[in-house]
């Protein structure tokens, strides 16, 4: 069936998403090849600021739904956001471990090198949370803007460990191993997706919602490490 979807279509969606939903864009052009896809991704406290002062965009995806709650009570939002996955953190560590890191109790360990995401942005929101529960003061080296930073770091060798989410580790593939700690149930971040109000192209805004929620989306954010909510 051909698609009468055509013109921009801009998403706004969290550093987490970044690889996900550049593979679900490229199979949702397949089906509307009319459409022009741009992503902006970034930190959720940072799109949702953007948001808020203006910037065009048609959806938003949020690693939280704080920074989803920041989008609604500025009236941003059309209609309630969907929560369509969950993520939750895990220790990144170069591949082989080379430092020996067992648990987030290393966290709190002087004598390496740690990245986590700044207090801000969703990661580090659920970083703190994960530290408390553990009952740590952590002893961080390197606060980084985005989850995406946080890992880069990792895949340089510049950090002895980051905490990340799960779908990160994934998505770094054979340079970066994982390492689960219990505590991260404490943290598990639901991610919302909404149309916005001031969408230029409502229509294909709501078809993108639609595509991620759809069977292709659901099997894609599963493959990637992403949750069920």
């Amino acid at each position: 069936a051909g698609s009468d979807l055509s013109g921009p279509l801009t998403v706004f969606a969290a550093a987490s998403l970044t690889d996900v939903f550049t593979e679900l864009g490229d199979a949702f052009l397949a089906e509307n090849p009319d459409v022009d896809l741009t992503f902006n991704f970034g930190p959720s406290s940072g799109l949702s600021t953007q948001l808020n002062e203006g910037a065009p965009a048609d959806v938003f995806a949020s690693a939280n739904t704080s920074q989803m709650d920041v989008v609604i009570d500025a009236g941003n939002a059309e209609g309630d956001p969907t929560i369509f996955v969950e993520n939750v953190l895990q220790i990144a560590v170069s591949a082989g471990n080379p430092a020996g890191i067992t648990g987030i109790a290393d966290f709190a360990n002087p004598d390496l090198t740690l990245a986590i995401c700044a207090p801000e942005v969703p990661c580090g929101v659920a970083a703190t949370t994960v530290f408390e529960a553990a009952g740590i003061t952590p002893s961080v080296d390197s606060l980084e803007e985005d989850v995406r930073a946080a890992l880069t770091k990792v895949e340089l060798g510049e950090v002895d460990a980051a905490l990340v989410y799960v779908t990160d580790v994934i998505a770094a593939g054979d340079a970066v191993e994982g390492i689960d700690f219990p505590e991260t149930e404490e943290a598990v971040n639901a991610y919302p997706i909404v149309p916005l109000a001031a969408a230029q192209n409502p229509d294909a805004a709501q078809a993108w919602v639609d595509f991620v929620l759809s069977e292709v989306g659901v099997a894609a954010l599963d493959e990637a490490g992403f949750r069920s909510p």
